[in-house]
C-alpha cells in the first residue's frame, strides 16, 4: 500500500509541476495557425456543427455551476446531438438566483476562454488543457442521458490523450486553438441564438434562455440578447489580444 501510495504521490507531484510550470510561447505562426484554424471551423458548417458541442457542454456547465453557487440543487444536464442541450436545477421559480442561472449559459464560453486567455498570457498552456479536463469530469458526473455521457467522453479521451502523450508543442498549440474556439465561437453562438429566436417566434414559440430571462425580468429578450453578444465579443477582444501578445504576433508586454 505504502508503494502504491507514494507512486500515486509522486504522480500528482509530476502533475502538478507539469501544470504549473510556465511552458516558452509559441512562434507567431504557430498562434496564426491555430486562429486560422479556428476560422475555419467558424466558417464551415460541417465542422462548426460539430465542434459546437464543445460549446454547448461548457455553456451547460455554466447554467450548472451558478445554478449551485445561488444555492440551487442541479439534478443533471443532458446534450443532444442537435447540439442544443438541458441543465435541470431546483429552487425558487423566480428571483436572482434562477436570473443569473438563465443567464450564465450564453456568456459561459467566453468567460472560460477568457480565463484560458489569461493562464496563456502567463505560459500556463498545460494548465489550460488541465483545467478542461477538470471542467469535463464535473460535467461528466451530472450528464443524464447516453448521447450527452458519449460526447463527454470523447472529449474527455481527445483532452487525455493531449495530456498525456502528445509533445508539448502540440499541447501548447491546443491550448491556443481551444482558446481562440472559446472565444470566437461565443458571439457566433449568440448570433445563432438570434436567428434561432426569428425561426421560432414564426411559430409562435420561444423557449431560449433569452426568452426565460424575459419571462422571469419583464426585460425584452433582445436586449438579454444583446448583452449575451456584448460579454461575449468583449471576452473575445480582451482575451484575443492577450493570447496575440502572448505569442508574439502584437507587440507589447
Amino acid at each position: 500500500m505504502d508503494g502504491a501510495e507514494g507512486s500515486v504521490t509522486r504522480w500528482l507531484g509530476d502533475l502538478w509541476r507539469e501544470v504549473t510550470t510556465p511552458q516558452p510561447p509559441p512562434p507567431g505562426p504557430v498562434v496564426l495557425g491555430a486562429v486560422v484554424a479556428v476560422l475555419v471551423v467558424l466558417a464551415m458548417p460541417r465542422l462548426w456543427r460539430v465542434a459546437r458541442h464543445a460549446l454547448t457542454i461548457v455553456h451547460e456547465a455554466a447554467h450548472a455551476a451558478v445554478a449551485v453557487l445561488t444555492g440551487r440543487r442541479l439534478q443533471g444536464i443532458r446534450l443532444h446531438s442537435d447540439t442544443s442541450g438541458l441543465t435541470v436545477s431546483v429552487g425558487l421559480p423566480r428571483g436572482p438566483g434562477m436570473v443569473a442561472t438563465a443567464f450564465a449559459g450564453y456568456p459561459g464560453p467566453a468567460v472560460l476562454g477568457l480565463g484560458a486567455a489569461w493562464l496563456l498570457s502567463r505560459g500556463y498552456a498545460v494548465g489550460v488543457l488541465w483545467a478542461l479536463l477538470v471542467v469535463l469530469a464535473l460535467v461528466l458526473l451530472q450528464i443524464r442521458n447516453g448521447y450527452g455521457l458519449w460526447v463527454v467522453l470523447v472529449s474527455g479521451v481527445v483532452l487525455v490523450l493531449l495530456t498525456s502523450w502528445a509533445p508539448s508543442a502540440w499541447q501548447v498549440a491546443a491550448a491556443y486553438a481551444v482558446t481562440g474556439f472559446l472565444l470566437l465561437g461565443a458571439p457566433r453562438a449568440v448570433l445563432e441564438l438570434q436567428a434561432a429566436r426569428r425561426r421560432e417566434r414564426r411559430r409562435g414559440r420561444g423557449g431560449s434562455d433569452a426568452d426565460v430571462l424575459a419571462g422571469l425580468t419583464r426585460v425584452p429578450a433582445l436586449l438579454w440578447v444583446g448583452l449575451f453578444l456584448v460579454v461575449c465579443v468583449g471576452a473575445a477582444v480582451l482575451g484575443g489580444s492577450w493570447v496575440l501578445t502572448a505569442g508574439g504576433v502584437l507587440a507589447g508586454a
